[in-house]
């Protein structure tokens, strides 16, 4: 793969990947749909995606068989399956209430605080470089949540630290996996069944909407089924630095998106937080001298 190629599927996957905070945002705010049956509509569509793509790769032989375990081609587990339903359950209610930037902010420093936090658990160490990087990007997500006019709902934070908390859980239960694609597939799979059942339980809530239905599509079939699909492609060819480096862009394409597509004011508590979290971040993960 030629370095330009590598460049351009890199920046479209993190433009879809903020693109799933602003579809989510859309939906949520500008349409009458509820937070469970997006977050349904999104896994199946993400689900039938990805499992198009696997049985394209396998000439679509076999039969599907979820109570099995195993799908022709797919693989995924119930507890990686129960990390992404809490992750994508919690990210749509999350954001009834939160702007785009700020939830995107909030996701990825969950994710990368999660990482981060377990590989020092596994006997990591930092240096004082990346201690002040850390502190730093804690004192981010403090700001963030501290009392005053623009701070976003604590509720509405909460579930979204608590969905970066468990997309973090996700990537970590998928490291080194033979087959990340048809993994995911088999995954997405079981966390559908698992939203539907939330949908079901939720009913007398639920409420149907033709545009919204469209943006849970969309969602789930290009910027989390495709944009997953692309990334697995790519990462292999980043170092673990450079992975984790081009993720710092999305919540600050997230944050640009919400202003052109949701109206939404770019703040500056935003920028202060959001430079104090990605900075820090940068600190950590750029000092790690990781094998290419």
């Amino acid at each position: 793969m030629s370095a330009i190629r590598l460049a351009l599927l890199t920046l479209v996957t993190m433009l879809c990947f903020a693109g799933n905070s602003v579809l989510c945002r859309l939906a949520l705010r500008q349409t009458s749909i509820d937070a469970a049956s997006f977050t349904t509509v999104r896994l199946v569509s993400g689900a039938l995606m990805l499992a198009l793509l696997v049985y394209g790769r396998h000439h679509f032989r076999g039969v599907v068989s979820v109570a099995s375990g195993r799908m022709n081609g797919l693989g995924g587990n119930w507890l990686s399956a129960l990390a992404l339903f809490v992750y994508a359950a919690a990210f749509s209610f999350a954001y009834h209430k939160l702007s785009t930037g700020i939830g995107a902010l909030l996701l990825f420093g969950a994710v990368q605080a999660t990482m981060i936090l377990t590989g020092l658990w596994l006997g990591e160490r930092l240096n004082t470089r990346q201690v002040i990087g850390l502190l730093l990007a804690l004192a981010g997500l403090v700001a963030i949540l501290s009392p005053s006019l623009e701070a976003p709902p604590l509720g509405s934070a909460l579930l979204m630290l608590a969905s970066g908390v468990a997309w973090g859980v996700y990537s970590l239960r998928g490291r080194g996996v033979a087959d990340p694609t048809g993994e995911t597939a088999g995954n997405f799979l079981r966390a559908a069944l698992m939203s539907a059942l939330l949908s079901g339980v939720l009913l007398a809530q639920q409420q149907l909407d033709t545009l919204g239905l469209l943006y849970a599509m969309l969602s789930g079939a290009v910027t989390s089924g495709l944009g997953y699909a692309i990334w697995y492609a790519v990462v292999p060819r980043l170092t673990r630095t450079r992975a984790a480096t081009v993720q710092l862009s999305v919540p600050v394409l997230a944050a640009l998106a919400g202003v052109l597509f949701v109206q939404e004011p770019i703040t500056l508590r935003l920028l202060l937080t959001s430079a104090a979290v990605l900075g820090g971040i940068a600190l950590v993960v750029l000092n790690k001298h990781t094998a290419v």
